[in-house]
């Protein structure tokens, strides 16, 4: 079926609205009265609802009012042509995202890309072939949907990842208040825990020959407990020190950073007669402090939970991706699978203080220096079988956001 166009003697038609609700609109642009009613008809059939213009200036008019899906415009048309009334269209807000495909007789290669320049989206060539309209149609149609769509899904991302952001930064801020205040309190309660231990050391000294038994022992029990509240609040302090006092990553060598955590594991070794060996450690980037701080508490927990005298603990390395790949292994009491998240958790213990002293902090503190190295920390464990605790870190300080 072709429509070719006839005498331009007849009275322009009205809107067309008897489409199903729901129906995409179509807006047809052509100053031939004959032309407007033969479209407005076969896109009726075919379930679209029509509006129609007679001239560019109503085009822009009537593409405001209505808000058409598409726009079906003639390019020969007196006044305003199709080219011009495309770029004002397409200058417009209100109307610059409505597909526009031109219906026009003209052929040449040239009139095609003045079509396209102006921001059409296709060319159908008169006398119309319905098919080829309607399929042409439905095609720019469903990708207008589909641009719309991922328009919108592309906005809802940006106000999520904005609103991520704002709470990030909330939560940063908030985390950085707490690790301050935790820093003072901390600091400030030095000073008054350790009086309360000297005077009752003093008091303990002093009157020991006027104290019975009972008093002894709260006398103890008071002067352990202030001692372990001040290795609580010490264990506090390295962990607020985490942010308040960090340095830039430099490249570190994981050899040297080893010897001086086993120098401060010095006693802890010969006690307990500990075999600590390493595979050799490569250069990593890394805040120096704090890698000692991160090998010493996985190989003093090594030594702490062993199984018997002569512990044995294996400091192993190896490259994997852009990482290297650290293990400490040991050969102590193990952990159960339902604990590797907890024993990361602050404050979380797996024993009672009478069987092994500390505060919960340790390994929170090597969660936190790992992922302030932008790596990440594990364990793997069966009870009775040894403990292996796996972390990453970066090889260049380049290749290291830092945070």
């Amino acid at each position: 079926m072709t429509l070719h166009e006839p005498p331009r003697t007849q009275t322009p038609p009205h809107d067309a609205d008897d489409a199903p609700p729901g129906a995409q609109t179509i807006l047809v642009v052509d100053d031939l009265p004959a032309n407007l009613e033969a479209a407005a008809r076969f896109l009726t059939h075919h379930g679209y609802r029509v509006a129609v213009a007679q001239d560019g200036e109503d085009a822009i008019e009537r593409a405001e009012l209505v808000h058409p899906d598409l726009i079906l415009l003639d390019v020969m048309m007196p006044g305003l042509d199709g080219f011009e009334t495309c770029r004002r269209l397409k200058a417009s807000p209100a109307s610059s995202h409505i597909p526009v495909i031109f219906m026009t007789a003209l052929a040449e290669t040239p009139d095609k890309l003045t079509g396209f320049s102006v921001g059409a989206v296709d060319y159908v060539t008169k006398p119309l072939d319905v098919a080829e309209v309607i399929a042409r149609m439905r095609l720019h149609l469903t990708l207008h949907q589909l641009q719309r769509r991922v328009e919108a899904r592309n906005a809802s991302l940006r106000e999520e990842i904005a609103a991520h952001e704002l709470t990030q930064a909330a939560l940063r801020r908030s985390n950085i208040e707490l690790e301050q205040l935790a820093y003072v309190a901390s600091h400030d309660l030095q000073e008054p825990l350790r009086m309360i231990a000297s005077y009752l050391q003093l008091v303990e000294e002093r009157y020991q020959d006027r104290l019975d038994d009972d008093g002894r022992e709260f006398i103890g029990y008071a002067v352990d407990g202030a001692k372990r509240l001040q290795k609580l609040i010490n264990d506090l302090l390295h962990y607020s020190r985490l942010v308040s006092k960090e340095r830039p990553l430099q490249q570190t060598p994981c050899t040297e950073v080893l010897e001086l955590a086993l120098r401060n594991l010095h006693v802890a070794v010969e006690e307990s007669q500990a075999v600590v060996t390493h595979d050799e450690l490569p250069v990593v980037a890394a805040d120096q402090t704090q890698l000692v701080q991160l090998f010493q508490n996985l190989i003093g927990n090594a030594i702490k939970f062993r199984s018997g005298p002569g512990p044995k603990v294996h400091v192993g390395v190896r490259h994997d991706g852009d990482a290297w790949h650290f293990t400490v292994s040991d050969d102590g009491i193990g952990i159960a699978p339902a604990h590797f998240e907890r024993v990361f958790v602050l404050f979380q213990r797996l024993h009672s203080r009478s069987r092994y002293d500390g505060t919960g902090i340790g390994l929170t503190l090597c969660k936190k220096i790992v992922e302030r190295h932008g790596g990440r920390i594990w364990v793997s464990s069966l009870p009775g079988e040894g403990t292996t605790f796996h972390f990453t870190l970066s090889p260049h300080v380049g290749s290291l956001a830092q945070p």
